[in-house]
């Protein structure tokens, strides 16, 4: 399926590996010119040479922490008219909510909810403007069914989603939508660090961590980046445009709700 989006240009956060790296390989596999940001720049320019050199695509790397000021100041500069913005920023660490500070409240909630919700502000009307915009936040399946050592995610992310909510309607009409993906269990660093949260809470090895997580997950496995990029690119694309305001639950079937 030709995606429709060749030529247009996305701004992808976190994209140097993980989640944000599939994102951003799909939609350079259909042809969109890209912007992407991390903090580590050997890692980032790697991604970056890598998406060049397999898609023949324009991309731009910008190293910066996207959580501050500066990182969405150097991120804009480089990319300050998206078609396509995709936000992603490395979830809290786990632990239990008595040894939470507000310092770590207000970390959590400046990277997983103040970050998307200021490059929203400084992109969509734009996209309004020129009739064509999508947004696309990587939130986490916590948002459907709260994962116990995660509160710092939880809270955060839903208050995103909340937010969202309510915007994505207010801006249906203009040719831009605005959804959530909601990540399950897939191989990525993030997995690894829940894996090691778990292990330490229960005394039991990372491996005993890892068995149990995945004789939960009905697909019998972990989800890829490949698979999760693909379903990104999709709601990026010409034929979404009458999906919005919708929270994507990518997670082998782990929710166990029927709505």
């Amino acid at each position: 399926m030709d995606m429709g989006i060749k030529g247009r240009t996305a701004l992808v956060c976190a994209a140097s590996k993980g989640l944000g790296r599939g994102c951003a390989e799909a939609l350079a596999a259909e042809g969109v010119n890209l912007v992407i940001v991390a903090r580590t720049p050997g890692p980032l320019e790697a991604t970056a040479e890598h998406l060049r050199s397999s898609f023949g695509v324009n991309v731009t790397a910008v190293a910066c922490d996207i959580t501050t000021d500066a990182g969405h100041a150097a991120a804009l500069a480089a990319c300050p008219a998206p078609d396509i913005l995709v936000n992603n920023a490395g979830g809290p660490p786990p632990g239990d909510f008595r040894q939470f500070s507000r310092d770590d409240w207000i970390k959590a909630l400046d990277a997983n909810m103040l970050t998307p919700i200021e490059l929203i502000r400084k992109t969509l009307d734009g996209m309004i403007e020129r009739g064509f915009g999508r947004i696309v936040n990587i939130t986490s399946s916590s948002v459907k069914a709260p994962i116990d050592v995660l509160g710092l995610s939880n809270g955060a992310r839903s208050g995103l989603t909340g937010f969202i909510a309510g915007l994505s309607r207010k801006v249906a009409a203009s040719g831009v939508t605005i959804n959530n993906l909601l990540p399950g269990s897939f191989d990525t660093d993030r997995l690894v660090t829940t894996f090691q949260a778990d292990a330490k809470a229960n005394n039991i090895s990372v491996e005993e961590a890892k068995k149990r997580r995945m004789t939960k997950l009905p697909a019998g496995r972990f989800g890829t980046p490949e698979e999760f990029g693909k379903a990104c690119a999709y709601l990026c694309s010409v034929h979404a445009g009458y999906i919005t305001g919708q929270n994507l639950l990518i997670d082998g079937g782990a929710y166990p709700g029927t709505y």
